[in-house]
């Protein structure tokens, strides 16, 4: 027997080792929650802005019936104000013939107002802004007479309006137009005037030409302006038709509580005063949120 053949002999053979025996345990599934983590974020986002004006003006509610409760109080409650006036609530719109219209109607009417005298003192202006802001002539000219005349109370260009149209509606929209037309000028001819030079140099180097460098650089710069411009025109336009209507009368907002005022319903008045207030604020969001898609969020809101 050789040597290796020997050693094999000898060698011990390996016992196999014993195999550990596994047991699967199943492990509790985790409870699906109703709602995920993002819709529990968001909720709590919308609650945190919802809630606080919430509590507010219920609070407000209550101190207000608290104060004018008592049967010596000049003021009706909150209470007694949606007693009188649940007629003017549930119909809204409904037609007497003349000027007994819902308050759906004569917000509409006020509205019609609004919106016309208000397009036109945008479109003028953003173009008058625009040349006062490019030109510095322009500016030098226009600018003083523009300070001036914005400082003039909006019904003291009634009677003026008046007697140069003869008809109580010219008037109003004439009303709107010259009270909106001035913090669209001034804001418009500031982001104007704050073009970065560079946007000018590219303009000069593609060689636009007026019409192009008002369309694609001039306007997109001064949007942000423009929009705040818009924005307070927009607030001083419904303040200026209440007012303007309470003197020429006919169907709008403000003749219905100068009308309910001389008819001492001062429930209606508090009503149509919450009804302009919220269509106020309204409008102001409707033109926050044409800004915030225009700019892109540049402007204020």
């Amino acid at each position: 027997m050789t040597q290796s053949a020997a050693a094999a002999a000898n060698v011990t053979p390996l016992k196999p080792t014993p195999q550990a025996s596994a047991t699967v345990v199943a492990l509790p599934q985790p409870k699906k929650s109703l709602f995920d983590a993002r819709t529990k974020t968001r909720a709590l986002e919308l609650a945190a802005t919802v809630v606080p004006p919430i509590v507010t003006i219920a609070a407000l509610l209550l101190l207000w019936e608290m104060l004018c409760s008592s049967p010596s109080s000049s003021l009706p409650a909150p209470s007694t104000v949606i007693s009188d006036t649940w007629e003017l609530i549930a119909n809204p719109f409904y037609d007497n013939g003349g000027n007994d219209k819902g308050l759906g109607w004569q917000l509409y009417a006020s509205l019609k107002r609004v919106a016309l005298g208000y397009a036109l003192a945008a479109v003028a202006g953003v173009a008058l802004g625009a040349l006062v802001g490019g030109s510095t002539w322009a500016m030098r000219g226009l600018d003083p007479v523009f300070q001036v005349l914005r400082t003039i109370p909006p019904l003291a260009w009634l009677p003026l309006s008046l007697a140069a149209f003869r008809d109580g509606e010219p008037s109003a929209i004439f009303v709107i137009f010259i009270t909106a037309i001035w913090p669209v000028i001034i804001n418009t001819a500031v982001g104007i005037r704050n073009i970065p030079q560079d946007y000018k140099n590219v303009a000069q180097v593609l060689r636009l030409n007026p019409i192009e460098y008002f369309t694609k650089i001039m306007l997109p710069a001064a949007a942000p302006y423009i929009f705040t411009g818009l924005r307070i025109g927009i607030g001083l336009s419904w303040l200026a038709i209440v007012a303007a209507e309470m003197l020429i009368g006919g169907v709008g907002i403000g003749f219905f509580i100068w009308d309910a005022w001389n008819s001492s319903r001062i429930s209606d008045i508090i009503l149509a005063l919450i009804y302009v207030g919220a269509v106020g604020y309204v409008l102001d969001r409707l033109v926050a949120l044409v800004a915030a898609a225009v700019t892109r969020g540049t402007a204020a809101s």
